[in-house]
This record gives C-alpha cells, sequence and structure tokens, in this order.
C-alpha cells in the first residue's frame, strides 16, 4: 500500500513537472496566452488516460504531454494544436467521442482530434490494407487543416524516440513506415530538423550496427573536422566583420543516415565521402526587404577569398523551394584542397528551415498566429493535389502510397506557361504531367506540346525554366502506355481513373457476351467457368478476362468448350479435369491435388512478436525474393504474404520499405542462425587500371587465398581502364567483406564494390 502511495506521488510529480515545462515554452512563444483552455485540455486528457502506463511504464498521459511539448517548442505551434495534442488519444483509446470533444473544446480542436483518430478495424474488409486507410483519413482531414499532419509528426516524433520498449517486428513496422512516409512529409512541410531526426532514429532501428559504426567514425574524426571547420571560416569572419554584418557560423555535420545513403548509392565507403562538413552562415539583415541582396553580397565576399565551384551554386532565393526553404548554397575549395559547401540564409530563412511553414506566422504581423494564411500559394497548391489524389484513391493500398509519394515528396523545377505564368513541377515530369497539371481535359485530349517553341512528343521530359503550350486534339484519348512515362501523381491517378471507368464498361460487356457464350453453350456454374478459362487464357483475374472478352482479345470458341468438358488431351496434364467440370451432363469431379510446396505455413496462433531463426536446415521453408537477394549477414524481415507463407526481404529493400508503410502488422522480424555450410551469389564490381597480370592477381585473391568459387567474370576494357563484374558463391557478407578488402590491396585496382 505505502509502495502503491510513493509510486502514485512520484507520477504525479513527473506529469507535473511535464506539464509546467510545456506551460513555461508555450508563455515564452509569440503565441496569444490561451492557458486556460490548455490547462482544461490537459486535466481532460490526464483524468481519461487516469491509470494506464505505456510498455516502457510511465503513465500514459506522458506521451500527449510529450507531442503537445513537440508541437509548442519544435514546430511553434499555438494553443488549438497543443489542445489537440493533449487529447490526441483520447477518443481512439477511452470511451469519449468526437462530440464529447467538441461539445468541451469547440469543433476546430474536435476536427484535428477526429483526423487524428485511426479508423476502427474490419469495416474496409480484408482486401484494404488499415495503414493506408488511416493514412487517407490522416490526409484527408489534413488538407481541410494543415495542423493535422503537423501534430501526427510530433506524434510520430515521440514515438520514435521511444521504439526502445517495442518489440523487433513493431520497430521495423513503424520504423519503416517513418522512413517512407512520415520523414519525407516532414521535409515536404520544411520540418527539417524533425525530418532528420525521423531518418536517424529508423536507421538506428533497422540497422544498428550500421548506425553504430558510423557514429563511431563520426566520433573519430570530429578533432579533424573542427580543425578545418576553423582554419576554413578564420578569414570569412573577417571579411563578415569588416562589412558590419551582424551573423553566426555553424558547422554542419552530415547525418549518420544521408552518410549511409550516399554510401549505399555511391558504393562508396565513409572515407571516401567529402561533404560530410558544411558551413552555415546566418546573418540578421539590417532591413528585411535587404535579406536577398545581403545573401548575395556575403556570396561575393566569400569568394574572393576561396575560388568557388562554377556548376554547385544553388539558388533559392528568388524561387524558394516547395516546403518555403530559401538559401543560397555555394561550393567554395578550401586551402586544404577539399570542395566545402557554404549556405548563406538570414536568421528569419533559418528559422523557416528549421521550423517549415509553422514559423512562416511568425512574420505576419497583426495576423492570428493559429491560421495559416491564404497567401502561402505552395502550400495550398499542394493540399489541392493531394485532395484531388484523395478524390480517386487507388484500390491497392501500395499504389495509393505510390500516388502519394510520386509527387508530393518530389524535388521541384519550374515551368512557365505561354503567357508566362509560373508553375512549380515535380523534377523529372513530361509534357504530359503539365497538361493534367493545369487540366484533366487538357491532359486526356493532348497530343503533343512545343517546348520553347519547338515541337516534342508527350513522353518529352520537362527542365527547369523551360516555356510550355499543349497542343490538343478532340479524337484523341486516353492512352493505357500513358502510365509509363507520367510521374506525378496527379497525371497517373488521372489516367488510371480514366481508364478503370473505360475498363469497367469493357468489363460489364465482357461479362454479358459471357453469359451469352455459356447459356448458348448449356454451361451452368458461370462464375467458376470464368475462373477456369481466365487461368487458361492467361488473365489474372476474372475482372481482366471479362475486359479482354469485351475487348474483343479473347474469343471465345469450341477450344473453351472442350476444356470445361474435359476433352482436350493436352490441358488434362495441366489438372484440368481434376477441376470440378460445368456441363449439366457431367458428374462432380475429384478434387485438385495438392501444391508440391514445401513453404511454413503460419499457424492463427502464431506468435508474431517473437524473431523466426533461419538455419540451414530450414532455410527452404522461406520465400527469398528476387527484389533485394539477401544473403546471411543482411539485415531482413520477415513478411507474412497473402498465402501465409513468410517472404525474406533486406530491411532496406525498396518492396520491403512499401510492406511495412502498407501491411505493418505482417512484419516479422528475422535472424541468421547459419554455420557456413550453404553457399549464395553475390556479385563484386570492379574498376581500375589495365595491366599485364591485372586478371591473374584479381584470380589469385579470390580462387587461390580465399579459396572461394568463381561462378562468372565479365570484363571490358577500354583506353587502358577496365570495368567488370565477378560473381562468387559465399558463405555470408562476411566473406564478401573480407574479399572487397584482399582485392582492394591489389596495385592499380582503384574501385571495389559489391552490387546489392
Amino acid at each position: 500500500m505505502a509502495e502503491d502511495l510513493l509510486r502514485e506521488a512520484a507520477d504525479d510529480k513527473l506529469i507535473n513537472d511535464a506539464f509546467q515545462r510545456l506551460l513555461d515554452n508555450y508563455l515564452a512563444s509569440r503565441h496569444r496566452k490561451k492557458v486556460d483552455i490548455i490547462t482544461k485540455a490537459f486535466n481532460f486528457a490526464r483524468q481519461a488516460h487516469k491509470g494506464v502506463r505505456r510498455l516502457s511504464g510511465e503513465p500514459y498521459i506522458m506521451h500527449p504531454i510529450a507531442v503537445a511539448q513537440i508541437a509548442c517548442e519544435e514546430v511553434g505551434l499555438g494553443s488549438t494544436s497543443i489542445c489537440a495534442a493533449l487529447l490526441h488519444d483520447v477518443v481512439e483509446d477511452t470511451d469519449y467521442t468526437t462530440e464529447d470533444i467538441a461539445n468541451m473544446f469547440g469543433p476546430k480542436i474536435a476536427q484535428i482530434v477526429d483526423g487524428l483518430t485511426k479508423i476502427s478495424g474490419g469495416i474496409f474488409g480484408q482486401q484494404a490494407s488499415a495503414q493506408a486507410e488511416n493514412f487517407k483519413k490522416l490526409l484527408l482531414t489534413m488538407s481541410e487543416d494543415i495542423r493535422v499532419i503537423l501534430i501526427k509528426i510530433c506524434d510520430r516524433l515521440h514515438n520514435m524516440r521511444t521504439l526502445e520498449s517495442q518489440p523487433a517486428n513493431k520497430q521495423y513496422k513503424i520504423a519503416g513506415e517513418t522512413l517512407y512516409i512520415y520523414a519525407p512529409l516532414a521535409n515536404r512541410l520544411g520540418l527539417n530538423k524533425i525530418k532528420s531526426e525521423l531518418e536517424n532514429l529508423s536507421f538506428q532501428y533497422e540497422h544498428p550496427e550500421e548506425y553504430a559504426s558510423i557514429k563511431a567514425k563520426l566520433a573519430s574524426t570530429e578533432a579533424s573536422r573542427h580543425e578545418l571547420f576553423d582554419q576554413f571560416t578564420q578569414p570569412i569572419e573577417q571579411a563578415l566583420q569588416q562589412m558590419g554584418i551582424k551573423y553566426e557560423i555553424k558547422e554542419r555535420v552530415k547525418t549518420p543516415y544521408s552518410i549511409w545513403t550516399k554510401m549505399q548509392n555511391k558504393h562508396v565507403t565513409f572515407d571516401e565521402i567529402y561533404d560530410i562538413l558544411a558551413v552555415r552562415i546566418i546573418f540578421t539583415p539590417e532591413k528585411r526587404s535587404e535579406e536577398i541582396n545581403e545573401c548575395f553580397n556575403i556570396y561575393v565576399a566569400i569568394s574572393k577569398i576561396y575560388k568557388s565551384h562554377p556548376d554547385r551554386l544553388r539558388d533559392w532565393l528568388s524561387h524558394p523551394k516547395a516546403n518555403g526553404y530559401q538559401a543560397l548554397h555555394v561550393t567554395l575549395m578550401s586551402k586544404q584542397g577539399r570542395w566545402i559547401e557554404v549556405q548563406i540564409r538570414s536568421d528569419r530563412m533559418n528559422e523557416v528551415a528549421e521550423q517549415g511553414f509553422a514559423a512562416h506566422w511568425k512574420y505576419k504581423d497583426g495576423t492570428d498566429q493559429e491560421e495559416y494564411s491564404e497567401d502561402e500559394n505552395e502550400l495550398n497548391e499542394w493540399l489541392r493535389t493531394i485532395k484531388e489524389i484523395l478524390d480517386d484513391p487507388q484500390p491497392d493500398a501500395m499504389d495509393f502510397l505510390d500516388a502519394i509519394k510520386l509527387n508530393l515528396f518530389a524535388s521541384e523545377i519550374f515551368v512557365f506557361t505561354p503567357k508566362g505564368e509560373i508553375k512549380t513541377m515535380p523534377a523529372g515530369c513530361t509534357a504530359l504531367d503539365f497538361a493534367f497539371s493545369i487540366h484533366t481535359f487538357l491532359g486526356s485530349h493532348c497530343i503533343g506540346a512545343k517546348v520553347n517553341h519547338k515541337l516534342v512528343p508527350l513522353s518529352h521530359k520537362l527542365q527547369s525554366g523551360d516555356q510550355v503550350e499543349i497542343l490538343t486534339s478532340k479524337s484523341q484519348h486516353v492512352q493505357p502506355s500513358w502510365i509509363t512515362f507520367v510521374s506525378t501523381a496527379k497525371a497517373k491517378a488521372k489516367i488510371q481513373a480514366i481508364l478503370r471507368r473505360n475498363g469497367r464498361e469493357m468489363q460489364k460487356l465482357g461479362e454479358e457476351m459471357f453469359a451469352t457464350f455459356c447459356k448458348e453453350n448449356n454451361l451452368e456454374n458461370v462464375i467458376a467457368a470464368a475462373d477456369m478459362l481466365a487461368e487458361l487464357h492467361e488473365s489474372h483475374s476474372r475482372e481482366e478476362f471479362y475486359q479482354s472478352i469485351g475487348e474483343k482479345n479473347i474469343l471465345l470458341g469450341e477450344k473453351d468448350i472442350d476444356v470445361l468438358a474435359g476433352k482436350n488431351q493436352q490441358n488434362d496434364k495441366k489438372g484440368w479435369r481434376k477441376l470440378v467440370p460445368f456441363l449439366k451432363s457431367k458428374k462432380a469431379g475429384q478434387p485438385a491435388e495438392k501444391s508440391g510446396d514445401e513453404y511454413f505455413t503460419v499457424p492463427d496462433k502464431f506468435n508474431r512478436k517473437k524473431p523466426i531463426y533461419i538455419t540451414d536446415d530450414n532455410i527452404n521453408q522461406y520465400k527469398f525474393k528476387h527484389c533485394c537477394h539477401p544473403i546471411p549477414g543482411d539485415d531482413i524481415l520477415g513478411f507474412i504474404d497473402g498465402k501465409q507463407q513468410i517472404e525474406i526481404h533486406k530491411r532496406a529493400c525498396p518492396v520491403a520499405a512499401k510492406l511495412k508503410a502498407s501491411f505493418g502488422n505482417r512484419i516479422l522480424d528475422a535472424k541468421w542462425d547459419m554455420h557456413k555450410r550453404l553457399f549464395f551469389d553475390a556479385t563484386v564490381r570492379l574498376q581500375g587500371i589495365d595491366r599485364m597480370g591485372m586478371l591473374m592477381d584479381i584470380c589469385t585473391v579470390i580462387s587461390t587465398q580465399m579459396s572461394v568459387n568463381i561462378h562468372r567474370l565479365t570484363i571490358t576494357s577500354e583506353d587502358g581502364v577496365f570495368d567488370g563484374n565477378i560473381e562468387i558463391r559465399v558463405h555470408d557478407r562476411e566473406d564478401v567483406k573480407e574479399i572487397i578488402a584482399n582485392l582492394r590491396k591489389i596495385e592499380d585496382l582503384k574501385d571495389v564494390t559489391q552490387i546489392i
């Protein structure tokens, strides 16, 4: 009893201290001081979550307080958002309803809380992904009020900061979803600090060894980086002081996640990454109207000290990024022979870069700090795009998430209309994307375009600064091939919607034609017959089979009747006779034979929290997908597919990324327990200076020194430089690392990397 009282007192102190810190932060902000409603929301949430604890053991109310703290301190939101953050789990986890919230705190807070409340399971059927449906709901409410997604990102950040209490399979699901959806969303909304932290936390849980290795290397090179920074910035500081500029210079170090991403993409080691250090100059302008000119003045001054790289000047001053980011980036050659990027920005630009759109409100004097204003054109355009995608959502969860990612998170270019109006488009977009961005009618009847007054096809990729005129014809209609070269979510969604509408019409026609065919040929079980013939004609589904009949790509005849009657001997070998015949005159046949698959099938009461261990003996019970070729030593996970069998993917695999974001409850923790009895294929890429004996040296290292079997060797040489791939048979990832380390010792062999 005494212990319970002590624990309760300790909990109360913990909760009260956390709430007081939140209030102190709020009172120090520029927002209007609505302390009463925040205190009311806190007391209501505290009572609603009373007695409930998180997996970490702390009182549940600590989570809503922490989310509100992030919203206030790190994103700069006001009382409405803080109240919604405090209440965000009340409707989902307690008996209170959205109506209760509306009655006590008003419709605006209730709307945001409703947007943050997950949809209760089961109402979308088995095929729908609950994750995708919840994300869809989140975006739907976000398009009405941007604060919904801002608070959701705060919620996700706190969940990531406290992820160690979750089992491994849940960690992979949450980390994967964070990396696939929430980090890009934070970036798109300009929350740069939060984006970086989300990426690093995801990386830490998905690849703990690589994360620890990069952190250790960053720590070991810290002293040399500080020295380089001091030497590089000393003359810059002198120049800025002479100009009378009020400034601060910061050292920006690349995050472990971005270092690892670069190592993977460029196939380089940590030591080969030269842009780990960057310099940030943040100044306070005398006049706000002069801040852009002052950026260029600083650029001119520092380019007199160091030689600038002509191709690496990035100007986001005149045309900020879509997330509001403004700065001037210039790359300078240091006296130590290293290229160093310098980012020049005002204090206002810096705050917008760190806090995103929330920071804009602080610079709109005389306006309600809680509301974003209608003149945030880029943001409103983005919200409109989301609405359009949601108006016609993809039926498949993975397609839906792809549609969102395609366009909302892409880097942008600037394109001009024939009248000189500027439009922001995602990088890599085509003339057809541009047509659909203006109007669906224009896109669906587009026959080509004039780019800078020259005729180009629909698939022509646009560059920043292009002036584009769309050419149309009423006789033109949407073609299925268009889906292959458009890159924006809006164009893809519109094309798929039109094709689906046309497909449904053809499907209906085909279904009627097939029903007539069955009636004429005295066939009884129409649906089962359609399924059987769909397989015969290699259609993926009954619907696709009907559509092919409607489009007259499949013409039904005597052969189809023979198959259904079981007369066709060739098809008899396939087991057609073992399927139930469909003619009235036939008796029911035998059931189909069992499949020869020996894959492990997940039982109903399978414990998904425990890891599965892949051994030399059971490895054939799992499906190893071709998307990423995992071998022992790789960080892996399991995924329970539609047949209740387990696929194995690398945790960094692009397909696994979508699975984590769409079907997180089917993710399993998987570990290797191999003993170097089996061999796996791995490919090593070699590049270097061609010379006599080079091939012999390579083969000596692999075959003689390492006793490794070379499976295939392809090398091409041109102008004294060679490039080649060696396929080898190895036990695990450690073998590959050892081989690469030994190959790198060979003279004139300049680059050795493993192809994933």
